[in-house]
């Protein structure tokens, strides 16, 4: 086995990272080299895309050591990085009560949502999506917060996992890449929404809109339109809630949306 020499340059200065070895969380790490046969961490493992290994961390991610891995030339390589924390903003929200205390009936409901949701993490297939994504609004708005820990109604909440977008209503809301639709409902706290599987474990979220353009088991094509931004759900005004998950893992979509030669590196 060969130890890899880490040197991450971080996109981000603003991470506070040491840009050594350490990462935040929500990031996405790449790891760029000739003849790359497979890419690994734990017992998963999965092809690489454009000549590198892209290891998603969870936002959620504990802070420590994570060992990263992938073969070449069939002999593994292996390298350690440190996820560290991430300096997460605190925002202070109003919203009607019925959407923070909830009742039992909508309890079961969220309950039950959240279930089918989940559900979708474990969606496999080959990979149908290049980076970077395309924009899910077109042009993309400033702004896109992400990982600000919530407090509502004065109430902490965890720290919220997806990009939000200021967009006027009707705008329409665009596909990231190709794939299938996995979901498209009406949900308690996302209002209209629409999860896009894009194939290797690759799903993006669009929430809070005011129509649905799909149907759940529709293909969709890169920049289709997907639906109209609103404020349906817990939505305090017009806006678009863009998220993504990558082999489980809740990343900043803002990563996934521009140049992957300028994500953290491994060299």
């Amino acid at each position: 086995m060969r130890a890899a020499v880490l040197a991450l340059a971080l996109a981000a200065p603003a991470w506070g990272a040491d840009p050594v070895a350490q990462v935040p969380p929500g990031s996405v790490v790449r790891w760029p080299g000739d003849a790359i046969e497979s890419c690994a961490r734990g017992q998963a493992t999965w092809p690489p895309l454009d000549g590198a290994c892209y290891y998603p961390v969870d936002m959620l991610e504990g802070e420590g050591v994570v060992e990263l891995a992938r073969t070449r030339g069939g002999e593994r390589e292996s390298v350690s990085i440190r996820v560290g924390s991430y300096p997460y903003p605190v925002q202070s929200l109003t919203l009607p009560k019925e959407k923070v205390d909830l009742s039992p009936e909508s309890l079961a409901r969220v309950q039950r949502e959240s279930r089918d949701i989940g559900r979708l993490w474990a969606r496999t297939g080959d990979r149908r999506f290049e980076l970077p994504l395309h924009p899910p609004l077109d042009p993309l708005p400033a702004g896109g917060r992400v990982g600000s820990r919530r407090i509502i109604n004065g109430q902490p909440k965890n720290p919220h996992s997806g990009a939000e977008y200021s967009a006027a209503a009707g705008r329409p809301v665009l596909a990231a890449a190709d794939g299938v639709v996995a979901l498209a409902d009406d949900h308690f706290f996302a209002g209209n929404s629409v999860f896009l599987d894009h194939g290797d474990g690759l799903v993006s979220m669009y929430f809070h809109m005011s129509e649905i353009a799909v149907k759940e088991g529709q293909e969709v094509r890169r920049g289709q339109v997907v639906g109209k931004v609103g404020s349906t759900g817990r939505a305090t005004g017009p806006h678009l809630h863009f998220g993504l998950r990558w082999r489980r893992a809740r990343v900043d979509p803002a990563l996934l949306l521009s140049d992957p030669r300028g994500l953290p590196e491994i060299r």
